[in-house]
């Protein structure tokens, strides 16, 4: 699904935020990339979703050179790809329906399946009564949370996750947990970037760790 030769990414003046990165991510796991604050992982994940791009070396994804898709073939590449930003990026003056709908609705989607949907992920999630709340009314952690809901309304293939649980609580963490991994269990390929070590220690699923922008083998889950 992801493969990555010798990704270097370097922000001017003398900002080194990866350097040679190879790793293989392959379709339908689940891959937890871990480290402090400012270790990369942000910046990492801006480079899967094309985001940003590599000052250096080569990214793939589904065996395409994300570099060289323009147009057409980017847009596609994107509508496959759902990502939950640690800024959150929503529409502060929608409701949550609204913001949720989004993606499903560039996809033309029927609006009973779009509506369907969106309560579904709202009850998963503990947002049920947050329905047709103004995202810009909610708290950091229900925000995060619709951010988590648009990401995967529209069943991509690949779902991006920065930092998930930062702000919320053990009971809506395991909440997050469980809608992710049933979106795994349904063949998306999900990478999470996070510092909570609660919902990687005693994962099967593979971990590593970013530490001043170099990638580091963690074996297999944490015990």
């Amino acid at each position: 699904m992801v493969e990555l030769i010798k990704v270097s990414k370097e922000y001017p003046p003398d900002v080194v935020a990866l350097k040679d990165i190879s790793l293989s991510i392959g379709v339908g796991e689940m891959f937890f990339v871990i480290g402090m604050s400012g270790a990369g992982k942000t910046t990492l994940l801006k480079l899967l979703c094309s985001m940003e791009m590599p000052s250096g070396g080569l990214i793939e994804i589904s065996g395409k050179p994300i570099a060289q898709l323009r147009g057409y073939h980017l847009a596609r590449l994107r509508q496959k790809i759902g990502v939950a930003y640690q800024d959150f990026k929503l529409l502060t003056d929608r409701t949550t329906a609204e913001n949720i709908a989004i993606s499903m609705e560039v996809s033309y989607k029927k609006p009973a399946i779009i509506k369907k949907r969106v309560r579904d992920l709202l009850d998963q999630l503990g947002l049920a009564d947050k329905h047709d709340t103004i995202t810009g009314e909610l708290s950091r952690g229900e925000q995060q949370r619709v951010t988590l809901a648009r990401a995967v309304a529209n069943s991509p293939t690949m779902i991006l996750v920065d930092e998930p649980t930062g702000n919320l609580d053990a009971i809506t963490t395991e909440r997050v947990m469980n809608l992710l991994n049933k979106c795994n269990k349904a063949g998306a390929t999900i990478v999470i970037a996070t510092h909570d070590d609660s919902i990687y220690r005693h994962t099967s699923h593979r971990v590593m760790e970013l530490r001043r922008g170099r990638l580091q083998a963690i074996s297999g889950g944490l015990p």
